[in-house]
């Protein structure tokens, strides 16, 4: 019966119609006849003795309401805004969500007007906090939570990057349901006492740390302030603010997740689940999301100076990142012209014509556009049939892009031309102190003194920005590295979001495997158009594929963990079913000839190889591709030559399809710095390629 009671309670103090029905009951345990507890709750006496009898004849459960025909008298704002959010752009429109919701569509419209939603895109949705918000999208940044008390806490600022319309994003369903339902479990937990004003003050002064330059905006969704509550947020300067009437406690935290979703793309769903998992964990959550991705040009107070500031290419990383926008490639069929010419190398416009079945009318016209904007060079004439016919090639300097690769052991930081050229190179081993702060300012620093020792070589208008190639899983949305294996410095470091404070430039960060595919492909050429397995030898291994003639990264953008697929092959499994972290899969730890101490300490590279090889296998049968690139800093030596000729007879030996095709494994085109120079090819391919429609796709 207690529980029962701490049930009732807390629905007493929670939103109306239920709150007053739980404090009849409550009334009623007390001994307080029907008049008295009408008297005492302004309530009718009739309302008294019908939730009464429904209690006595189904206990709590017979509180909630029960569906009735007609239009609810109140709608949940926060649902109609998820849903506004969370449904396919050809079912928002008022009457669709209407009918959804079970409500008049005149409901819907007055909510979305409300928290300022329009049906396709607006700029500044926000829910109709009191006192109101400021102008600027909001961030969902933390959450304080007890089973009596939740305060949310949003972000703004000003300055921010234009934000997409709503309609181009479409929020991770499945984050946020899993969000939803932590969080209504974690309401049904026993009643607590408020948190003490030290926790909430730790709290606030923790959040302002991790977001200095926001405006931060707590709402008090549930249960009391603490008694020097502006007080503290007058510390922290935090405005408090009331939740909006005609929403629920769950409903308007599934909103401003959908809001936060569906206006910022690094608010992907490792942000909504890593809130979902600490919602799951017992007692007080205290969840304070990563600094923000910075605002266009956004130094902090400590950063370097000008990188060369009577350089060109100080303005273009000091522009907000405009040098990406110097090269605006008009159409899809520019870019497949561009495409057909790189792996060509050098082509008459009748060739590309023919290669691509555009007519001679658009490639003549898409040729001289780029001829014009600097991207083609025409090279020495050629006669056919008569008529001379010029041959067309990229300009090697019309794009420049730095990469930086990010090992275990060293940094490497280059910047290419678009033939992959290396213009500018830097190599240091890695400082060995264990502070995130200490290993972004050396990469940063690093990438700072390569860029100034390229000096005019690279023009304004060329540079795109910069690649990093880090060690997975990564999210790529966010910029975040997740948990390296072998790297736990970088553990849940924003990696994006710091290197935008120094450099204002586009900045793009890729699993270093999947980058090495990246520049290999486009290094490779021709030699590299059709499908390959990239396997990379670094600390770790891993693969890059290259699929339909585009990269292939998965859903998370985290495909090709070649170590946990290795393991599986091997039946290498931890004690808890895990597979195991090879040390197979660590060429670094290998030797070549070893002696006798060391074969019974170390693996050798015959060893390392042949399980390797193991791991390939699988992938050939699973993927059916005909082409292996092996590659990375480990992939040099004599121990090259063990590598692949141990691959190679992995994968033609074994596979089940072993008559049907001869599978070649050839080194890449790329040595040490393979993920460097594929980190800054990111930034050509993602500027130049096109986008390949995926079959299954519309």
């Amino acid at each position: 019966m207690e529980n029962e009671l701490d049930v009732l309670r807390r629905w007493a103090a929670g939103p109306q119609p239920r709150a007053l029905r739980a404090s009849i009951v409550l009334e009623a345990s007390l001994g307080r006849n029907n008049a008295e507890i009408a008297r005492r709750l302004g309530a009718s006496r009739q309302t008294v003795v019908t939730w009464r009898q429904r209690y006595a004849a189904e206990g709590p459960a017979g509180l909630d309401g029960r569906w009735r025909s007609g239009r609810p008298a109140l709608v949940d704002e926060g649902e109609v805004v998820a849903e506004s959010l969370l449904a396919p752009p050809d079912q928002r429109s008022s009457r669709s969500l209407g009918r959804r919701l079970g409500c008049s569509h005149t409901a819907v419209a007055a909510a979305r007007r409300r928290w300022n939603l329009g049906r396709d895109e607006l700029a500044a949705p926000a829910p109709p906090l009191n006192p109101p918000l400021g102008e600027g999208g909001i961030w969902v940044v933390g959450l304080l939570h007890e089973p009596a008390h939740t305060l949310v806490l949003l972000a703004q600022r000003t300055g921010s990057r234009p934000e997409p319309a709503l309609i181009e994003i479409q929020p991770p369903a499945d984050a946020l349901a899993a969000v939803t339902t932590a969080f209504t479990r974690a309401l049904a937990a026993p009643a607590a006492p408020f948190a003490s004003p030290a926790v909430v003050a730790a709290f606030l002064a923790a959040a302002r740390r991790a977001h200095p330059r926001a405006s931060l905006h707590l709402v008090v969704l549930r249960g009391p302030a603490a008694p020097d509550f502006a007080e503290q947020c007058a510390r922290a300067k935090v405005t408090a603010h009331q939740p909006p009437e005609h929403t629920g406690t769950v409903s308007f935290l599934r909103a401003v997740l959908a809001l936060d979703a569906a206006q910022h793309p690094s608010s992907s769903a490792r942000v909504l689940l890593d809130l979902a998992t600490a919602l799951r964990g017992p007692g007080t959550v205290r969840w304070i999301r990563e600094p923000l991705p910075a605002a266009p040009g956004e130094r902090p107070s400590g950063a370097a100076g000008p990188l060369h500031a009577d350089g060109p290419l100080h303005a273009a990383m000091n522009a907000g990142g405009a040098g990406a926008n110097q090269i605006d490639l008009g159409s899809f069929n520019e870019c497949v012209v561009i495409e057909t010419v790189r792996l060509a190398g050098a082509i008459t416009r009748g060739d590309i014509a023919a290669r691509t079945r555009l007519t001679q009318q658009s490639v003549s016209r898409i040729t001289r556009s780029l001829l014009e904007r600097g991207l083609l060079v025409e090279d020495r004439k050629r006669q056919s049939a008569g008529k001379p016919s010029g041959l067309v090639r990229l300009r090697d300097d019309a794009a420049h892009a730095m990469g930086i690769h990010i090992d275990p052991e060293v940094l490497t930081a280059v910047v290419v031309d678009l033939s992959g050229r290396i213009v500018a190179r830097r190599v240091e081993k890695i400082t060995p102190e264990q502070r995130p702060g200490a290993v972004v300012a050396q990469i940063a620093v690093l990438g700072e003194s390569v860029l100034a020792g390229v000096g005019r070589q690279v023009r304004e208008s060329s540079f795109l920005g910069l690649g990093v190639a880090v060690p997975g899983p990564v999210d790529t949305v966010s910029g975040t590295v997740l948990d390296p294996p072998l790297m736990s410095v970088l553990r849940d470091v924003p990696l994006r979001t710091l290197l935008e404070r120094r450099f204002s430039c586009p900045i793009l960060v890729e699993k270093d495997s999947i980058a090495a595919a990246v520049g290999e492909r486009w290094i490779g050429r021709d030699r590299r158009s059709r499908d390959f397995v990239y396997l990379y030898l670094g600390t770790g291994v891993g693969t890059g594929l290259i699929l339909n003639g585009d990269i292939y990264r998965g859903l998370t953008a985290n495909a090709g963990e070649f170590g946990q697929l290795c393991a599986v092959v091997l039946g290498r499994v931890e004690p808890s079913g895990r597979p195991e972290v090879l040390p197979e899969c660590n060429p670094a730890s290998h030797v070549l000839v070893p002696d006798a101490a060391a074969r019974r300490t170390q693996l050798s590279v015959h060893q390392a190889a042949r399980a390797i090889g193991r791991g390939t296998l699988a992938v050939i049968d699973l993927l059916d591709v005909g082409l292996v690139v092996v590659g990375g800093p480990f992939c040099t030596g004599p121990a090259a030559e063990v590598y692949l000729t141990e691959i190679e007879r992995a994968v033609n030996d074994f596979p089940t399809a072993r008559r049907l095709r001869r599978v070649h494994v050839e080194r890449s085109v790329s040595t040490h710095e393979a993920a460097a120079v594929g980190a800054a090819s990111t930034l050509f391919h993602a500027s130049f390629t096109p986008r390949l429609r995926r079959p299954g796709s519309p």
